[in-house]
């Protein structure tokens, strides 16, 4: 989404009295001051108003969230500075207030949530064309809908028939077409880092229960080249005490190293378990460290 997009949400309805205010405010900050990345919070104390009031009244006028307002108008600026002037992306990363070239990265991977009916149809009236590829971390199963990604997942040679049986239980009603022509495309891009861009952002569809998708969106936050605990994503899907319903969701991830499953780790540190396999969640850290 462009800013000269952004600019027509809502024009419809204007907002009035003291949403206004606050709308054009919050606005003007993130317009501003995308650099320093501003949270909600940061936000919410400058212009004293309640986080909660803060997120429904902008999501309410402005027609989408004040984190995704913000990240339209870093990408905007990562497009200008990438495209027009050409600046390194290690430069752009820092320009625009990021941590890292990883996370630049990760502002370019787009998803959407099919809808709760949807998910329980269990992939009814879904058409999944689907590809084994080789890539960095043995073969990778790609699934591919109409709105895009749907599945990554990886085994050994001798493995694929077990590895789409895995899958397509996921969503048994659906229908699967072996197509490597369509497919192709998502793994020349997953896989090579030259061909990770700001203007073609990967689309990653994601087909799960309401909490399986908080849970995944949390992890697609993990910079890469970074780790972070299972209680910490409780804690920021405001779920503190479900640690255990976090692993069983972040465990159940049917687009793995896209949606960064790999980077959750125990509160000690320690890797823990890996549907596709320990040796290649280390594969993964290791690969990515040297790329961030």
């Amino acid at each position: 989404m462009t800013l000269a997009q952004i600019s027509t949400l809502g024009t419809d309805i204007t907002p009035a009295g003291r949403d206004y205010d606050v709308v054009r405010q919050v606005i003007e900050i993130m317009t501003e001051d995308y650099q320093e990345q501003p949270s909600l919070e940061a936000i919410s104390v400058r212009l004293g108003v309640p986080v909660t009031q803060l997120q429904k009244t902008f999501t309410r006028w402005a027609g989408l969230s004040p984190k995704a307002f913000l990240q339209a108008v870093t990408l905007d600026h990562a497009k200008r500075l990438l495209g027009r002037e050409g600046m390194p992306v290690l430069e752009t990363s820092l320009e625009l207030g990021l941590s890292s070239p990883g996370r630049l990265h990760d502002l370019f991977v787009t998803h959407e949530a099919m809808s709760p009916g949807e998910w329980k149809a269990r992939g009814a009236g879904l058409e999944i064309r689907y590809g084994f590829h080789i890539s960095p971390f043995g073969l990778a199963l790609i699934m591919v809908t109409p709105r895009g990604l749907a599945g990554l997942a990886f085994c050994d040679e001798g493995g694929q028939m077990l590895c789409f049986e895995d899958m397509a239980g996921r969503w048994p009603n659906a229908v699967y077409i072996e197509d490597l022509n369509a497919t192709a495309p998502y793994a020349a891009r997953i896989f090579n880092p030259d061909r990770w861009s700001a203007q073609q952002p990967l689309r990653v569809v994601l087909i799960g229960t309401d909490f399986q998708v908080r849970v995944w969106e949390q992890l697609l936050k993990i910079p890469m080249g970074k780790a972070t605990t299972y209680s910490s994503i409780a804690e920021g899907i405001g779920k503190p005490t479900a640690s255990r319903a976090v692993g069983a969701a972040v465990g159940a991830n049917p687009i793995s190293f896209v949606v960064p499953c790999h980077r959750a780790v125990g509160k000690s540190g320690a890797l823990t378990g890996y549907h596709w396999g320990l040796t290649r969640k280390r594969a993964m850290l290791g690969w990515e460290a040297g790329k961030a």
